[in-house]
């Protein structure tokens, strides 16, 4: 199942038509994805049965970020291994956790203003929906508290985000637009092989990076499992799982975005985001 946010409204997506959650299940769910995912098992018996009849056209309305108003977000930093090569950093032994501030969250094609500093930078990546409360979650049974995937990326202010004595990696990573998710959430079962999906980014029509979500260091359910022994998942939160290597920081020179530039970032059976960029 492919699920959506029109207008501030979940949606169910049927090729190119949407059913509207709320109208379809006479207020059985509301509108928002949040109080959906809350009820994440009660939505899926019920999707399964809805009458796909009452639908209404997708073109000319804008998708909003998936999940708008997510109570956690969760990032990891070099889970590749030609990242963390690429940064000059060996692999780490655990997960490298930081957050991106909800605030950040925006649409799928939004337009971001860049800092003043000029050191903005991208990193595509995979975003995992938790579709239920995870505390203590095996690996073994982490996939039963995925709702889904997104498209995501952790745009990141290099100079604020290593900003000394401390890295300020959270708050380098959460200027306004600066977490654009979207543009559906795309449910496992609609994947071929859900741990294995080329993904891509694209700036101004050139590809930057490339790499196979096989390739990451802790897979989904490994990271399921790192977080939730520490604390609870919550339905709705989300996990950016890291980025391949090809980041601007890391290129001789260094390459940043720049006002008017269009970046593209594509996961295999997921969908596509782009962003354009404009001074602040």
């Amino acid at each position: 199942m492919r699920c959506a946010n029109i207008g501030g409204r979940f949606v169910i997506l049927n090729g190119t038509e949407s059913i509207d959650v709320a109208e379809a299940s006479s207020g059985q769910f509301g509108p928002d994805p949040l109080a959906v995912l809350d009820r994440w098992q009660e939505f899926l018996q019920w999707a399964r049965e809805v009458n796909r009849d009452s639908r209404t056209p997708v073109a000319g309305h804008a998708f909003g970020p998936p999940i708008p108003h997510p109570r956690q977000v969760f990032a990891i930093g070099l889970n590749y291994g030609a990242h963390a090569a690429e940064a000059n950093i060996d692999p780490p032994a655990a997960p490298a956790v930081f957050t991106k501030f909800p605030a950040s969250i925006t649409g799928p094609d939004a337009v971001v203003a860049l800092p003043a500093t000029g050191t903005a930078d991208w990193e595509v990546e995979l975003v995992v929906v938790i579709g239920a409360e995870a505390r203590n979650v095996s690996a073994a049974a982490a996939w039963n508290h995925v709702a889904g995937f997104t498209v995501g990326q952790d745009l990141s202010e290099r100079q604020r985000q290593m900003v000394g004595p401390v890295p300020q990696f959270s708050l380098g990573k959460s200027y306004e637009g600066f977490t654009p998710i979207g543009p559906e959430l795309v449910t496992l079962d609609e994947l071929e092989d859900p741990t294995d999906l080329a993904i891509e980014c694209r700036l101004n029509g050139d590809v930057v990076q490339v790499g196979r979500t096989s390739d990451l260091i802790f897979d989904v359910p490994s990271l399921i499992e790192h977080l939730s022994a520490v604390l609870t998942l919550l339905p709705g939160d989300l996990i950016f799982t890291g980025t391949p290597a090809g980041v601007g920081v890391a290129r001789t020179p260094p390459v940043y975005l720049q006002p008017g530039d269009v970046l593209v970032s594509t996961i295999e059976g997921i969908g596509e985001i782009s962003q354009q960029f404009r001074r602040a």
